[in-house]
């Protein structure tokens, strides 16, 4: 079998073990990782590379971020508004960067602008779901004061 093969063979089965929801993320990641390793796709050194990676651990942070705001746990929401926030920035001051004639390629821009994107719907949902969770504060059967009524005795 060739590699390219053996290669979405690990990756299908990845998928197939992701769908199935029975493992968590972390221990299918690294049985993942085992599974390239023992198939000699990759070498120990590559397969346990990225789990140091600081994007991977960014992108980890936001899948806990998105489970908390599953979870109703409001803080969550300000922070994926506050994680959103500095991502776009990251992502604009990289565009402004590669355009400004630091070096950089077309790719890098197109990535750039989705994960700006992801970043802009993160920071707009994340909004949302704070707010959704300060109106959940209120305490029950409260409404939203009324303004008063005028008295018979002011109409003169």
């Amino acid at each position: 079998m060739s590699d390219a093969t053996l290669s979405l063979v690990v990756l299908g089965a990845t998928v197939a073990l992701f769908v199935w929801n029975r493992l968590s993320v972390g221990v299918l990641a690294i049985l993942c990782a085992l599974a390239l390793f023992a198939t000699g796709l990759v070498d120990a050194t590559t397969a346990v590379s990225g789990f140091g990676d600081p994007v991977v651990v960014f992108i980890a942070c936001l899948f806990v971020l998105a489970a908390a705001i599953l979870l109703g746990w409001g803080w969550a929401a300000m922070a994926s508004v506050a994680y959103g926030t500095i991502g776009l920035a990251i992502d604009l001051a990289t565009v402004v960067s590669i355009l400004g004639g630091r070096e950089g390629s077309d790719l890098t821009i197109a990535l750039s602008v989705v994960n700006g994107s992801a970043n802009f719907a993160l920071i707009v949902f994340g909004g949302r779901a704070f707010w959704t969770v300060l109106q959940g504060l209120r305490p029950r059967g409260s409404r939203p004061p009324n303004p008063p009524s005028p008295s018979p005795s002011s109409r003169a």
